[in-house]
């Protein structure tokens, strides 16, 4: 029993989201019908796309109207006239109204399916539908028009292109638009993520999880009748995260059933060669020839004019991903078989899917299968998009007979479907290995695997203990595992901001030391070391561990590993090194397929990027990270991602977008025990009230406190906020608790020898200064910017330079730091610190004319940066690939901007604009 529950609307049907504009047009011909100026409109679209439920929505209401409705039908397409026959059954008694010849054609069709002339009937039928509306206007629904037989399709085309002037709507939905010029057509595209989104949260009380949402996503890919299929099927189990995500539509559904008819109106040897594509996704067009007997060109077009397959490069896939478990699930288990060896036969040169392919097969004894499969995924090693290594171990396992060898095979599945970024797949692996009877050492590895998808999955707390627990049991057998970890346990401690703990870890793991220790190992120690004397706020100590660790990566390749050489730099102020280490941490967990490691190592690649202002690549790496999280179940990286988001809107002044992206991250954070992502909520939600003026509850946010249980605390945030904190407690005169914070952070900044951080610490000693002396300070805070590489942070320290010297009654000084200060803003798009410097502009006594238009002042920070970009004449793709948003997005933006602003094209944008 499922526990979705639908949302229906006032007419008592589903809302449809995302199809505005298709509903405008069509209440616009019903507008028209009924004031005498009717007019037609095909929908066209694939199946599922909402063709029938915007028709249906029409229906419900034109209950003013005289409504005919007819649907094509497959098994009717050979019996001339049935379609008409269906949609004027209501009329048949208007036929003798008709003029004899048309009256007498039309009723031979009808009754017989044969009439006289071509084109007699068609003028019957427009004839016939303008005499009904003289009583009442008409509007006449026709669904699935390619179902239609040729001579009602023709008749209808004909009516439509003849209707203005006529009190008569015609409404018409087909899979294609072949009959575009002979009548309007608009296209229904997919759902854009936003619309999907909408739609799933109607359909689903509560809305989904994150994971969940990425699962239905990957698979409707925006169909808003697969998403509804897939939302209402999903089990209470799903719902509540213990079972795995659907992995297929469901095959009850009507858009299995759709794919289902479609595909089986082929040809036999098309149907065929579907079945090689759906048995193995990655299959090139020279193995498809190779293992397809008989003409697969002629096939492929048939498949490809059905509109089920397209070419891509070199190889044919399925235009909608979809289709394919249709196709084979749909097909015999001899079938299969016989596909599966027919494509074990053509890819001899490639050893791993020539193993899955016979193993698939049952191509020879189980345990041979088996030992081959096995064999060939140690060979190939990651990345394999197919078959998974995951996938492949798991089936290796399967095949086996033998108790221990299929435990290791299960074993060594889970870590790759954790690797692959499926947590779910991973624990019912976990599942399965636990309930047979298995050795210590298996069982230690499997707990291992198991606290490490709680670490970014589940809650920290508990990930460390357990983690704690695995260290304690591979002591004895496997030091190197144990003290990795140990490791993993203190990194729980760090997202949790339970930094106490970390040095307590820290202290116990350091015992385990050995001077022979390899390059891996010891990098470890020396993080711990680093990390914990930071904690303890002994910078100078810290520096010569975290040095090493710098100077130990080029011998390690593991991704995480090289992360903690990335986190090292950050603490040495070295952003370029950091960046470096993440950005190669970043490519060698893609080449090892390790999905899931990607988002993790990202968040430190945008924490580099941050501190070199690198605002925008910052902003794209946080939402690829925030969507391979989701996708991948790592709600903890999640949140992390949506803190920097919110970070990056706050660097734009989007208040908007900055509190919905930060109340998220901060939910996520209270839900997982993840406080490093509540508290870059709280810094964005804090800049955003210091660049409002609103300093006093940025103060609130930023407050410095020792409380480890305090939500939305971190140690590290904490001390990176201080600029901030400082900047605002100095505005409402807590210049004694500002003092405190500064000292803490100087200390950090000094140790560094960072620039960037230095002049940071320098400015804030500069707005605690007494009068008289905070001149020098600024001059020196702005000279450590110049040797810097954020462009941002030098604008905002000239902001408040020449701030003060207005202040000081200096306005000739003060104008060319805040112009300084404002070519930056604008260049970032820095929209609440523009008000701010032309403020300071104005109250200097400069006549500052604004470069944003009166009439766009109600528009968003990210709307106004949208709407520059079409006026200067970008087109949607080139704004989406510049601000890292989708082309659906911009284009949802950009009918708010219109509605907005009241203007309907983008000429009128422009003319408003410039």
């Amino acid at each position: 029993m499922s526990a979705a529950l639908p949302v229906t609307s006032a007419s008592g049907l589903p809302p449809l989201r995302g199809r505005d504009a298709e509903l405008t047009a069509l209440r616009g011909l019903l507008a028209g019908a009924r004031t005498g100026s009717g007019g037609a409109l095909l929908l066209a679209g694939a199946a599922g796309t909402g063709k029938s439920a915007l028709l249906d929505l029409c229906a419900a209401e034109a209950g003013d109207l005289l409504i005919l409705r007819a649907r094509g039908v497959a098994c009717e397409r050979d019996l001339p006239y049935a379609g008409l026959h269906g949609l004027l059954r209501p009329l048949i008694d208007r036929l003798a109204a008709l003029p004899k010849a048309q009256g007498e054609a039309l009723t031979e069709a009808l009754d017989l399916g044969a009439p006289t002339g071509r084109l007699v009937v068609p003028a019957a039928v427009l004839t016939l539908l303008s005499l009904a509306a003289a009583d009442r206007p008409v509007v006449a629904i026709v669904d699935d028009l390619h179902h239609l037989d040729a001579p009602s399709r023709e008749a209808l085309l004909f009516t439509a292109r003849r209707l203005a002037g006529e009190p008569v709507a015609l409404l018409l939905g087909a899979r294609a638009d072949v009959w575009a010029g002979a009548v309007p057509v608009r296209a229904l595209e997919c759902l854009d993520e936003k619309a999907a989104h909408e739609l799933t949260d109607d359909l689903v009380e509560g809305g989904l999880p994150d994971e969940l949402r990425a699962a239905l996503d990957q698979i409707s890919r925006g169909n808003p009748l697969a998403l509804t299929e897939l939302a209402l099927a999903l089990t209470p189990e799903q719902l509540a995260g213990t079972a795995a995500p659907p992995a297929t539509l469901p095959r009850e559904g009507r858009l299995w059933r759709a794919y289902t008819d479609q595909i089986g109106d082929l040809p036999g040897p098309t149907r065929n060669l579907l079945l090689l594509l759906a048995a193995d996704p990655r299959v090139d067009t020279a193995t498809l020839v190779q293992a397809f007997d008989g003409d697969p060109f002629t096939a492929l077009e048939a498949a490809e004019q059905a509109g089920i397959v397209e070419v891509t490069g070199e190889r044919f896939r399925f235009r909608d991903p979809a289709a394919g478990p249709v196709v084979y699930h749909n097909a015999s288990l001899l079938a299969r078989r016989a596909a599966h060896r027919s494509l074990a036969g053509a890819l001899a040169h490639h050893r791993l899917r020539r193993a899955w392919h016979r193993a698939a097969a049952l191509d020879g004894p189980p345990e041979e299968l088996a030992d081959e499969l096995e064999a060939a995924a140690t060979a190939t090693g990651a990345p394999c998009p197919f078959p998974e290594l995951s996938l492949a171990y798991e089936r290796a396992a399967e095949l086996s007979t033998r108790g221990d060898t299929k435990a290791t095979r299960l074993a060594a599945a889970a870590q790759y479907a954790r690797l692959e970024g499926r947590p779910h797949r991973a624990h019912a692996l976990l599942d399965r290995l636990r309930s047979g009877t298995i050795s210590a050492e298996l069982r230690q590895q499997a707990e291992s695997i198991r606290a490490r998808l709680e670490l970014r999955g589940g809650e920290t707390s508990f990930a460390r203990d357990e983690l704690l627990a695995v260290a304690a049991s591979l002591l004895e057998r496997d030091r190197t595992m144990a003290v990795r970890a140990l490791v993993r346990a203190a990194e729980a401690s760090y997202l949790a901001g339970d930094h106490q703990r970390f040095v307590v870890i820290a202290r116990d793991a350091l015992t385990l030391r050995r001077d022979d220790d390899p390059p891996a190992i010891r990098l470890m120690f020396e993080y711990l070391t680093g990390m914990a004397e930071s904690f303890r706020g002994r910078h100078a100590e810290a520096a010569g561990p975290l040095r090493r660790v710098v100077e130990l990566a080029p011998l390690v390749h593991s991704p995480s590993v090289l992360v903690w050489a990335a986190v090292s730099s950050l603490m040495l102020g070295d952003d370029v090194q950091a960046f470096r280490l993440s950005t190669r941490a970043v490519e060698t967990a893609r080449a090892l397929g390790a999905v899931a490691t990607v988002p993790q190592v990202l968040e430190f690649a945008i924490n580099s990027q941050y501190w070199l202002g690198r605002y925008a690549s910052a902003a794209a790496n946080a939402s690829e990270g925030l969507r391979l999280a989701q996708e991948t179940g790592q709600r903890g990286s999640a949140g992390q991602h949506l803190g920097w988001l919110s970070m990056m809107a706050a660097v734009q002044g989007d208040e908007e977008t900055v509190q919905t992206r930060a109340r998220a991250a901060i939910e996520l954070a209270g839900a997982h025990g993840v406080s490093i992502a509540g508290a870059l909520g709280n810094w964005a939600l804090a800049q955003i009230d210091l660049a409002s003026g609103r300093p006093a509850a940025a103060v609130q946010r930023l407050r410095p406190t020792a409380r480890a249980d305090v939500r939305n605390t971190h140690l590290v945030v904490q001390v990176t906020a201080t600029p901030h904190f400082v900047e605002a407690a100095a505005r409402t005169g807590e210049r004694h608790q500002a003092a405190r914070a500064l000292r803490v952070f100087e200390r950090w900044a000094e140790s560094t020898g960072s620039p960037d951080r230095r002049a940071l610490a320098v400015r804030c000693r500069a707005l605690l200064a007494p009068p008289g002396e905070a001149d020098e300070l600024f001059r020196t805070a702005l000279d450590l910017h110049h040797q810097g590489f954020s462009e941002f942070e030098t604008a905002r320290t000239e902001l408040l330079y020449g701030s003060a010297l207005r202040r000081d009654r200096r306005p000739g000084a003060a104008r060319e730091h805040l112009y300084s200060a404002l070519d930056t803003f604008e260049r970032y798009g820095a929209r609440l610190w523009v008000d701010q410097a032309r403020s300071e502009l104005r109250a200097a006594g400069e006549a500052v004319r604004t470069t944003r238009p009166k009439a766009a002042e109600e528009l968003t920070a990210q709307q106004f940066q949208i709407a520059r970009m079409v006026a200067d004449g970008a087109t949607n793709r080139e704004v989406a690939a510049q601000l890292y948003l989708s082309p659906r997005t911009v284009e949802h933006h950009l009918r708010n901007i219109f509605a907005k602003l009241d203007i309907r094209s983008r000429v009128d944008l422009v003319r408003l604009l410039t």
